[in-house]
């Protein structure tokens, strides 16, 4: 897909138990290729795929029936991004959620989707009253990813969780 197609072009689409099949099917492909992605980096060589598979598979409930969500984008009906969400771990239950699995594939890197993902979980967080959207990120192996966060309005913050993932940089965002 060339990189000068446009976001206007781009569907987002929430993924709930009732989406269609091919959807839900498109969406587990976008994660584990983020997972393929993320594991094919040294900085990330405790990521682990088996549980992002059992993820894949359980798509969309393994964020919908925890009190998140997940959305896949779409250009010129192919899928071209993902997104999830979930309820921050630990006493941030309550207020704030975690941005996970944002991947926008090389195809379509250079469209807006990265931004626009983010942007439709931190409104979303903003629609269900959540103060903070945290996120963690790997630099080394997604430095375009880091850059995106940052210039949003994502800042450093202290660990809020206990991923194993070597050189994690830690985030948050006040919707």
């Amino acid at each position: 897909m060339p990189s000068s197609e446009t976001p206007a072009h781009a569907t987002i689409l929430d993924l709930t138990p009732a989406s269609d099949a091919h959807v839900i099917a498109a969406a587990r492909h976008l994660l584990l290729d983020y997972g393929r992605f993320v594991i094919s980096h040294p900085a990330a060589a405790r990521f682990c795929f088996a549980s992002l598979e059992q993820e894949a598979a359980n798509l969309p409930n393994s964020y919908h029936d925890i009190g998140g969500g997940s959305l896949i984008a779409l250009i010129g009906g192919q899928p071209s991004g993902f997104v999830a969400w979930r309820p921050a771990p630990g006493p941030l239950a309550d207020h704030a959620w975690e941005l996970k699995r944002l991947w926008v594939p090389p195809t379509a890197r250079g469209t807006g989707l990265g931004r626009i993902l983010t942007q439709a979980v931190l409104d979303r967080a903003r629609a269900a009253g959540r103060t903070a959207v945290y996120l963690d990120t790997v630099p080394d192996a997604m430095p375009a990813a880091l850059r995106l966060y940052l210039d949003m309005g994502f800042a450093p913050c202290a660990a809020y969780n206990d991923n194993p993932v070597e050189h994690l940089a830690w985030l948050v965002k006040f919707p």
